[in-house]
């Protein structure tokens, strides 16, 4: 266990691939048409914002972004937590 604080390129890293991951276990790869992910971490301070196009017949897009963000935050408070 290190006590080294994560650099900003792995916090970023980590946000992004959460967000990604949790937007494709809800949504086949082939259904999204478009998607963002955004991760800023500046000053000790992450900003998270997810963009989805995809269909809402499986899930609510906008409620897909938002659990996206959130599992980004989320694992970010994991890899400050190790």
């Amino acid at each position: 266990m290190s006590s080294e604080e994560p650099t900003d390129e792995e916090v970023v890293q980590t946000a992004s691939d959460a967000a990604e991951g949790l937007i494709f276990s809800r949504y086949k790869q082939s259904d999204v048409r478009d998607y963002d992910v955004t991760v800023v971490f500046e000053d000790g301070t992450l900003e998270v914002d997810v963009y989805l196009n995809a269909p809402d017949e499986d899930a609510d897009p906008e409620r897909v972004a938002d659990d996206a963000a959130l599992a980004a935050r989320e694992a970010v408070d994991e890899l400050f937590g190790e």
